[in-house]
């Protein structure tokens, strides 16, 4: 089926929401205005009971439907990326350094768009706990809202959540049970050596030698130290040292990021990165200090959550529009915690073509937003239906 004629009726209406807010993206947890415009919008609606300053900017709102029943959560980030926008479009970013390069402006539309409906019709029991969460991009916003306890104090009982795709066909859905998107976590190394002329190498303790021990050492946690067919990457993004081409320095800095879908192979890469540091730095005599940081844990959906989204989704687009098996991606996602929270699940929806997300020349696609939309409205509808 199309789109929620409905939803369609108000598709311009949620171009011009969505344009505004692309036109003025604010970072991480300052997101002041978008939300001012969230509530602002959620209030014309005629939805009254709302929540602010949750995770500093965040916002939930709840909708009452007919008669009792449970809690659903619909989740959507507002925060924006540091980039200069190179879209040229007539509704490109006012602030200098500052652009929706991820498509949140439009997640924030299509709950919105949503939640108008919802709050018109209300053909649902129980209650819909519509979230705007901040700080997606690097600060763990969904984190920070579950740590102040929204899933509690809301009673949610599901939740879930939906991303632009870039490449997926326009009206396309891709999801999967179990890991979806990866733990990203961060690794940095310290070196200390001691310097001194480099023609007179056997008077210092080199930690460049060190460092490039180290990194090779490294590379082999992925190919000798897991099975592999567990999903597992590596990656040494930066190495700074030196300073002149006649001088071994003082320090090394060895960064990167390690990406995992299973909490035993996190595990097991932290234990080979400390012995490999620390038998490296005794090999050559120098000193270092690994600091390991956890970031977002795994996406991972949970089974029936994940049919019900999928069965919704064919309901909005069609049996052929719905890939359920697609594969996991090695990027990372801060619904996470939501998910560790709260059975629910996180669903890709197409984009078409575009620039890539994080792009300074991605742009969210206006014309899917009322397909997002209905999606989100008839999870509502069809898991809590009106007799």
């Amino acid at each position: 089926m199309p789109p929620v004629n409905r939803i369609a009726d108000f598709a311009e209406d949620m171009k011009g929401w969505r344009r505004w807010m692309h036109q003025n993206p604010e970072l991480q947890f300052d997101c002041h205005n978008t939300a001012a415009f969230v509530v602002e919008r959620l209030r014309e609606f005629g939805i009254t009971d709302i929540h602010q300053g949750i995770a500093k900017t965040g916002v939930v709102a709840i909708i009452e439907g007919r008669g009792d029943g449970p809690t659903v959560g619909l989740r959507a980030d507002m925060d924006a990326l540091p980039i200069e926008e190179a879209t040229g479009a007539d509704h490109a970013s006012q602030t200098p350094g500052k652009m929706h390069a991820c498509g949140h402006d439009g997640h924030t539309t299509m709950l919105l768009g949503a939640a108008r409906y919802l709050a018109e019709t209300r053909r649902f029991k129980g209650r819909v706990a519509l979230i705007f969460q901040p700080a997606e991009e690097g600060g763990g916003g969904a984190g920070v809202m579950v740590e102040e306890g929204i899933m509690q104090r809301f009673d949610i009982g599901e939740v879930y959540a939906m991303h632009n795709k870039p490449g997926l066909p326009v009206g396309h859905f891709q999801i999967r049970p179990g890991p979806m998107m990866a733990a990203v976590d961060t690794f940095e190394i310290y070196i200390n050596g001691q310097g001194g002329h480099g023609a007179m190498p056997h008077q210092t303790r080199d930690p460049i030698v060190a460092a490039t021990g180290i990194v090779q050492a490294i590379q082999t946690i992925v190919s000798r130290n897991h099975y592999t067919l567990d999903e597992l990457v590596v990656s040494v993004t930066q190495i700074h040292t030196g300073s002149a081409d006649n001088i071994i320095p003082e320090e090394a800095y060895i960064c990167g990021t390690v990406r995992t879908f299973d909490k035993a192979v996190q595990q097991m890469v932290m234990d080979r990165m400390e012995a490999i540091v620390a038998g490296q730095a005794a090999s050559y005599g120098v000193e270092a200090r690994l600091d390991y940081q956890q970031g977002y844990p795994a996406t991972v959906n949970h089974a029936d959550q994940t049919a019900f989204a999928a069965d919704t989704a064919r309901a909005v687009s069609g049996d052929a529009f719905v890939n359920d098996t697609c594969n996991p991606t090695m990027g990372a996602e801060d619904f996470s915690y939501m998910l560790e929270a709260r059975p629910g699940a996180y669903i890709n929806i197409g984009q078409g073509e575009s620039a890539g997300l994080h792009h300074p020349a991605y742009d969210f696609n206006d014309d899917i937003a009322p397909i997002g939309a209905s999606f989100f409205a008839q999870l509502v509808e069809r898991s809590q239906p009106v007799s």
